[in-house]
């Protein structure tokens, strides 16, 4: 999944990277205030094993949960 990256470096290529690629780093690509706080939740810690995050249990957008376990 990371393209030989570690998982800090293929997760932060998927967001901060993508975010200043498409100069959008204002409002995407973090969670802080003024971001749009797009966030998925994954049971398990990515750091550590990068392929839990093809399993996800939840999703956020704008700061509304659209997909919630169930």
């Amino acid at each position: 999944m990371g393209c030989g990256q570690a998982p800090l470096d293929a997760i932060r290529s998927a967001t901060t990277g993508a975010a200043d690629l498409l100069r959008r780093q204002d409002r995407v690509g973090r969670a802080a205030p003024v971001c749009f706080a797009d966030l998925v939740g994954v049971e398990g810690d990515p750091l550590a094993d990068v392929s839990c995050l093809e399993h996800v249990r939840f999703v956020m957008k704008a700061g509304a949960v659209v997909r919630a376990p169930g």
